[in-house]
């Protein structure tokens, strides 16, 4: 089974991650591994996952020059992750280094996604960075390069998934996170959707954090999401 929702690991403490893993069910879910967990803990919690049955996506955004990027894929990649990201922003001969890195995984090789516009992101702030095109159209060009240099898919918002798999076709794969039941708290997130929502958008894999991991109860909060994908 590969599961659409993807439980992203936010948490400062080993102990609380591994708890929560605990009573998880692989077939449901599969498991985010961030930039804060992975400095904290490192390949050792990832290896413990992928133990576990979990597929996991190391999410560490890899953007540097086309070698180390190259490189750095190789590596998570020995690691047996599912997926894993780099961003767009960091160019064609970026992607395509990475692309060309993974090639001899064959049957073991990880999804490669590109990150376009972080979901924390509105216009403002993306003009204070210097790109003064709508935000729309950034992520539209930035998930047309990712599709050109090779990748097999891009981290959106849910609200730019029906432009981008109009763009870059049906199975160019979406990753959206900012999914909110309408009772949670948005938290720093701007670009949010429902996980119904979401995938009536055409999102192929949901990635869901805090609703989940600052629940009281979250494998209530888990099963609760996990209802709202059902229509």
């Amino acid at each position: 089974m590969n599961p659409r929702l993807i439980i992203a690991l936010d948490y400062e403490s080993k102990q609380e991650a591994m708890a929560l893993v605990d009573s998880l069910d692989p077939s449901v879910c599969a498991l985010k591994v961030g930039n804060e967990l992975f400095t904290r803990w490192g390949t050792e919690l990832v290896s413990w996952l992928i133990r576990r049955d979990f597929n996991v996506f190391l999410d560490l955004k890899f953007h540097d020059i086309p070698n180390t990027v190259a490189n750095a894929c190789k590596a998570a990649a020995d690691l047996g992750v599912w997926m894993l990201n780099v961003h767009a922003s960091g160019g064609f001969e970026m992607m395509t280094a990475a692309v060309l890195a993974l090639e001899e995984y064959k049957q073991e090789k990880p999804l490669l996604i590109g990150v376009s516009v972080l979901t924390s992101f509105d216009s403002p702030q993306l003009e204070r960075i210097g790109v003064l095109k709508p935000l729309a159209t950034q992520v539209m060009d930035l998930a047309q390069l990712a599709k050109s240099a090779g990748l097999d898919g891009i981290v959106c918002s849910a609200r730019e998934v029906r432009a981008i798999k109009n763009l870059c076709g049906v199975n160019f794969i979406a990753v959206t996170p900012g999914i909110r039941s309408e009772t949670n708290a948005i938290d720093d997130q701007v670009r949010v959707m429902t996980p119904k929502n979401a995938l009536q958008e055409g999102s192929d894999y949901l990635v869901v954090g805090r609703p989940i991991t600052r629940a009281s109860d979250p494998v209530m909060a888990l099963h609760l999401i996990l209802q709202e994908m059902i229509f």
